[in-house]
């Protein structure tokens, strides 16, 4: 295939940081049966941008089909509920029973948890209350990513979950650590959560330091499922299930190059086509980088590939290449079979780090 081509490519909002506010980061959207559209994101509150620092999840509503976005009068979610202080890395996905639930990221001291909140939806947007999905368990730090809950092809819902071993320092955790993946997955409503696979480890790993992070699912044609897993080692690793999720080969580096950085990969359920979205130059010893490297942690450029049955993908095309910017932690939602909205942060020199700033685009397929 050729690389996709964009005939328009509009800012529809823009989430700086402000006061109070020292961060706005990675969301998703999903459509509400009043034809609205609705982007949740992590908020950050105080004057902290750490990852573990106050953050409750906030919303902005769309009601002309993406063009504008306007915020949401009360958070979504608050980490208050939980007694903590910060949930974050949103996911909004309809479950099979037509339900529409924000699964999100808790963290209790150097453990964590995923919840879920139900939507209610008919005469204004609500949430009910919290629902534990994946437990803390000790010595064990999960990350989920936003944008990351999936439908298996059994009706099933999956959550790739990253597993962190807990360096515990002073009642925090401490430093990045090695990282493995596992499945847990709920039945159609939303209930009954288990661990669905072995955990994944990355195969010969000498001399990483993150092992497999942040891992993605998507559904292939042939019915098998399709595992990505942001890595050090300068590609993204991949695995595959014929069985739903429980068994999975072994993870090996997979076409796309990449810094220390996610990836995702979405179908579009208009024109059956898939899209990548990735940072493809790694941060290989030499390269040159203006001002702190950190800034931007090597996530530039940000690109779009294309593919008919999400293994072979296309040549990609640029979207966003300023090399004082970092853009990472995508969503992707499809309007149409041409029209689409992007969500992603993007965060420079003047933001502090390239994660307290996001950004939402609409975009035109030609």
């Amino acid at each position: 295939m050729d690389a996709p081509v964009l005939t328009r490519f509009d800012v529809a909002a823009e989430l700086p940081r402000g006061e109070n506010n020292p961060r706005n980061s990675e969301g998703d959207f999903a459509l509400l049966k009043d034809g609205s559209v609705l982007f949740a994101y992590s908020r950050y509150t105080g004057s902290d941008a750490h990852d573990d620092a106050a953050c409750d999840v906030a919303g902005l509503l769309s009601t002309d089909g993406g063009r504008s976005f306007v915020p949401l009068g009360q958070p979504l979610a608050t980490a208050a509920e939980l007694r903590t202080q910060n949930i974050m890395s949103v996911s909004l996905c309809r479950l099979p029973d037509d339900t529409l639930c924000l699964f999100y990221l808790a963290k209790f001291g150097p453990r964590s948890a995923v919840y879920l909140k139900r939507a209610k939806e008919g005469g204004g947007l609500s949430f009910g209350p919290p629902e534990l999905c994946v437990p803390q368990k000790r010595d064990i730090y999960y990350v989920v990513n936003n944008a990351r809950v999936t439908l298996s092809p059994q009706g099933e819902v999956l959550l790739p979950l990253a597993r962190h071993a807990i360096v515990n320092k002073n009642g925090r955790r401490s430093g990045v650590y090695f990282g493995s993946a596992c499945v847990w997955a709920g039945d159609a409503h939303g209930k009954n959560w288990y661990q669905k696979s072995k955990v994944l480890t990355m195969p010969y790993p000498g001399h990483s330091g993150t092992g497999l992070q942040e891992p993605g699912i998507e559904p292939l044609p042939d019915g098998r499922l399709y595992a990505y897993f942001r890595t050090d080692r300068h590609f993204q690793y991949e695995s595959f299930s014929s069985d739903g999720g429980a068994v999975w080969t072994r993870p090996v580096p997979s076409v796309f190059t990449s810094p220390d950085s996610p990836m995702l990969i979405r179908r579009n359920p208009f024109s059956g086509l898939y899209y990548a979205l990735w940072n493809p130059i790694p941060n290989y010893n030499g390269r040159i980088e203006p001002g702190r490297r950190w800034i931007n942690a090597g996530r530039t450029p940000f690109v779009l590939a294309q593919s008919e049955d999400g293994e072979r993908f296309s040549p990609y095309t640029v979207l966003e290449d300023d090399p004082g910017h970092g853009y990472c932690y995508p969503a992707l939602h499809f309007l149409s079979e041409k029209e689409f909205l992007l969500s992603y942060c993007c965060g420079g020199e003047e933001d502090g780090m390239c994660l307290t700033r996001t950004r939402i685009r609409r975009g035109t397929l030609g």
